[in-house]
């Protein structure tokens, strides 16, 4: 298989600036933050790092560490991310409230949806793919096990005039809704699965990426039937090769036939224009 590397360039509302000595220095809107970026082995373009927010220490499992935050900054700005407006802010998690990076899988979901069309997004986060979706005219079903990220989607989809939109919004464990849509005999078009590495739904039900994400994709090729289109699977910070992620998409969807696409995602740097590593992606299509 030949992997491939997704590169979003800087935009108006969202760059890389630069990157560098274990760090990452971003402009959000008109904010500038510093966040840790382990893969950043290099020294940085510049020694222009001025920041409206630094975050320091933490860890991904937990969720830890803290931000040290301008008096002048808001807590939530407006922007716009594929068309979709949407509040960005500095979460606990250490996230700006969306990921930039993500904009090549949202362009394959807006290809893949629209009118007579379902999407199934799984670990949906702050719902940008969703109304993505739900613009182009799909029926959405959005799936996170965390209310407050639930709550975020929903105040985007009110930013974007999209509250009216056909979106169920569901608090719940992946695995089990999944398991429930496939008793129901429930049928989509297109899944989206975001997976943690680790994680806890809302009844205290455990997520491992290792053990527990073949079983779901397996269970996702169930939901896409004759017209499925599209499967989407993309995993950070964890110690998975791209190729491993490709088999286990492969595996999940022989019986459906078409072709899966894998390799590593990243952001451009504005500085220099070189790339910086994200995240790495499995992409199915019919």
């Amino acid at each position: 298989m030949r992997l491939s590397t997704l590169a979003v360039a800087p935009s108006s509302d969202y760059a890389l600036v630069d990157s560098g000595n274990g760090r990452k220095l971003e402009r959000c809107g008109p904010f500038r933050f510093i966040r840790p970026e382990p893969q950043a082995m290099w020294p940085p373009a510049s020694d222009d790092w001025q920041a409206d927010g630094i975050f320091t220490g933490g860890s991904d499992e937990t969720g830890g560490g803290r931000w040290s935050l301008s008096p002048s900054l808001p807590p939530r700005w407006p922007i716009v991310q594929a068309g979709i407006r949407l509040w960005a802010t500095p979460t606990p998690f250490r996230h700006l409230g969306f990921f930039p990076d993500m904009a090549p899988h949202w362009e394959a979901v807006a290809a893949a949806c629209g009118p007579g069309t379902r999407l199934l997004n799984l670990f949906g986060y702050s719902g940008v793919a969703s109304l993505v979706a739900a613009r182009a005219g799909a029926e959405v079903v959005h799936v996170d096990a965390s209310r407050k990220a639930i709550a975020m989607a929903r105040e985007n989809a009110l930013l974007s005039g999209l509250e009216a939109a056909p979106v169920r919004w569901i608090v719940e464990d992946a695995r089990s809704f999944v398991a429930r849509e496939i008793r129901r005999g429930r049928r989509y078009t297109a899944v989206l699965l975001d997976p943690p590495k680790y994680g806890r739904g809302p009844n205290g039900e455990v997520w491992s990426l290792e053990t527990d994400l073949l079983p779901l994709l397996s269970a996702c090729a169930q939901l896409l039937d004759g017209k499925g289109r599209l499967m989407i699977v993309t995993t950070y910070a964890v110690r998975l090769s791209a190729l491993a992620l490709a088999r286990a998409v492969e595996t999940a969807t022989r019986p459906l036939g078409g072709a899966v696409a894998a390799g590593e995602m990243a952001l451009a740097e504005e500085a220099r224009g070189s790339l910086l590593p994200t995240a790495i992606f499995a992409r199915w299509t019919a």
